[in-house]
């Protein structure tokens, strides 16, 4: 059974930084794409970054710069790192898992970028 757990949302102050975490149990995590995806009020969900299990990564055009997509295999995570936000960054943000057509989500966490 695939479970992704995140954990890093808060508040924060515009300019600041928050480093979001996914822990993945199962044993997809070294063959799945993993991402980062983000909803606001009243908006659909898009995705924020990307990285496959070839380390290759993407990014949202809003967040190039300022967001880092980075995994650790050894410890089956996926991490945000997250600079210089911006009021318009407040979403839930949701870890996904990209594997053998199948999609997997966590239950997601509140990023609040506000003075």
């Amino acid at each position: 059974q695939v479970k992704l757990v995140e954990s890093g949302g808060g508040l924060v102050q515009p300019g600041g930084s928050l480093r979001l975490s996914c822990a993945v149990s199962g044993t997809i995590f070294r063959s799945a794409t993993m991402g980062w995806y983000r909803q606001a009020p009243g908006k659909q969900r898009e995705m924020v970054a990307g990285i496959t299990s070839g380390d290759s990564t993407n990014y949202r055009y809003s967040v190039k710069g300022r967001f880092t997509i980075t995994r650790d295999n050894a410890k089956n995570t996926v991490n945000l790192q997250m600079n210089s936000l911006k009021p318009e960054d407040t979403a839930v943000y949701y870890c996904n898992a990209y594997y053998n057509y199948q999609d997997y989500w966590g239950q997601g966490t509140q990023v609040t970028v506000s003075s």
